[in-house]
């Protein structure tokens, strides 16, 4: 049934716009850009007639003027010198040279700006675009802290293939690969749960003397395992980590803890942490506190939570703010708003700050609730502190004006996010088809989805869910038919390109 609200076709897929590029022949610009220069080289020539005087030796040497005292070096001022021609080049044209050369390295600047502009903001096909439009400038010299930047962001970006091609774009340019480089290709994998292909670069590694795993190696493929809930994995690293003298680490120990917790296997998960305790190489510390107060946090068993809160301040581990921020979030998720609220008090007792996540967490209660009204409250009260919105904000947003039935706050949303360039994940993108579905808008749906995979955004399992079960309750089995070829192709073209790029 369409509401009011929902009866006009909601113009989600118009209101994602692509964030403009700069590029070296634009003539109109922002403000914030620097106005790139004109390559075009000015020639200048300066003619000047060449006076030949001649004089006799008696009288060259009668002109010249002596600079040094007596008995020092007999330096003259040739320029004193009749008919004598300076060599230096003129003022003017050393001028226009500087002028060049500043103009170079703006561009050289603005490029650069640009590129660390788009990695922060998660940018990854615009990051990718810049450093193309980069590479082919004549001062571009590779280096390997760019390769690191852009190897991280396509890894959290779901794109491991075009991780794998600019790895090796960089071992041909001339890059001696690093144990840093290789594990942020391996963390690339293990991000997109491809265990197979990290497992391949750790064997890797292992063949090239200078590029040996490390503790952080080891641990970023150790949390893949857990999230795969693959735990027979995690035994067979420990041993590989203790025949090459590897010592795990409080993080190693943390993330093995989080996937017992999340696995419900607690009796492994506090016989970890009583190794822990015994052990003087990797104490506890907050990061243990805050990985298993999440884990209760996350299953709603709020009891447990508190308990384990209690046991670590026992141990003398003091919370920090993202200790409060799962206490916010845990009791948010199951209405208990007088301890949420308590917490938050608390925290401004302790002069502890309120972040984004502190904020995203009450907005995600509200919009859990289709509370829009004080959804607004606390994202107004959120910029009043300087607090800027991010992805996750959005995706609250989304969902909670959506929850309320204002689909034209939704839209209004999906064009504030746009034009305040707001990464566009796959959260993002599921959050608004979501939108469409509680709208009963199929059309936009699919609009808003080739839209997805034209800003290169991979859709993940979620995706696929919500437009099959929209299409399955509308009785089209043709749609939900095709979508599953689409996905079974779409897995089929990724396993391809990993085993091509291995």
């Amino acid at each position: 049934m369409a509401s009011a609200s929902a009866s006009a076709s909601l113009s989600f897929s118009s209101s994602l716009l692509p964030s403009p590029l700069p590029h070296p022949h634009d003539t109109k610009t922002k403000k914030h850009r620097a106005q790139v220069p004109n390559f075009n080289l000015i020639h200048c020539s300066v003619t000047s007639t060449n006076k030949h005087t001649s004089f006799s030796s008696e009288s060259a040497v009668a002109a010249k003027k002596r600079l040094w005292k007596e008995g020092e070096y007999p330096g003259v001022s040739e320029t004193l010198i009749p008919g004598y021609r300076s060599k230096r080049t003129p003022i003017k044209n050393v001028k226009k040279k500087l002028e060049r050369k500043a103009k170079a390295k703006a561009w050289v600047n603005t490029v650069a700006e640009t590129f660390s502009d788009h990695v922060l903001k998660k940018q990854w096909f615009q990051a990718l675009q810049v450093f193309e439009m980069l590479k082919e400038q004549p001062f571009y010299q590779p280096k390997e802290g760019t390769y690191m930047k852009l190897l991280v962001l396509l890894g959290k970006s779901g794109q491991p293939e075009l991780a794998r091609k600019v790895f090796n774009e960089m071992v041909e340019e001339g890059i001696e690969p690093t144990p840093e480089l290789y594990t942020a290709l391996l963390a690339a994998y293990c991000r997109n749960s491809l265990i197979d292909e990290a497992f391949a670069t750790l064997n890797q590694m292992k063949t090239l003397p200078n590029c040996q795993p490390d503790v952080y190696t080891y641990s970023t493929l150790i949390k893949a395992c857990v999230d795969a809930m693959r735990f027979e994995l995690i035994e067979t690293l420990y041993q590989d980590m203790d025949e090459r003298s590897v010592t795990p680490n409080t993080v190693t120990q943390n993330i093995v803890l989080g996937g017992y917790g999340k696995a419900g296997m607690f009796d492994q998960m506090e016989r970890v942490l009583s190794g822990m305790l015994e052990t003087a190489t990797c104490k506890p510390d907050v990061w243990t506190m805050n990985t298993i107060l999440s884990v209760f946090a996350n299953k709603g068993q709020v009891d447990m939570m508190e308990r384990w809160y209690e046991k670590f301040r026992n141990f003398g581990i003091d919370p920090e703010t993202r200790t409060f921020n799962i206490l916010i979030g845990a009791y948010g998720k199951k209405r208990m708003y007088d301890k949420m609220s308590s917490v938050m008090e608390y925290m401004r007792k302790l002069q502890f700050p309120w972040t984004s996540s502190t904020y995203n967490n009450v907005i995600e209660v509200f919009s859990d609730m289709g509370d829009a009204k004080h959804m607004e409250y606390t994202l107004e009260q959120m910029r009043a502190e300087g607090m800027k919105a991010d992805t996750k904000t959005f995706c609250c947003l989304i969902n909670g004006y959506a929850n309320a039935g204002l689909f034209h706050k939704v839209i209004s949303s999906v064009r504030l996010a746009s034009k305040l360039q707001i990464a566009e994940n796959v959260s993002f993108y599921n959050a608004v088809i979501s939108a469409c579905i509680k709208a009963d808008d199929l059309m936009e749906m699919e609009r808003v989805y080739k839209r997805m995979k034209e800003k290169h955004c991979r859709p993940d399992s979620e995706t696929f869910s919500i437009m099959t079960e929209a299409y399955a309750k509308e009785g089209m089995n043709d749609k939900v038919y095709a979508l599953e070829q689409e996905k079974l192709q779409m897995l089929s073209e990724a396993s391809g390109h990993r085993q091509q790029n291995i």
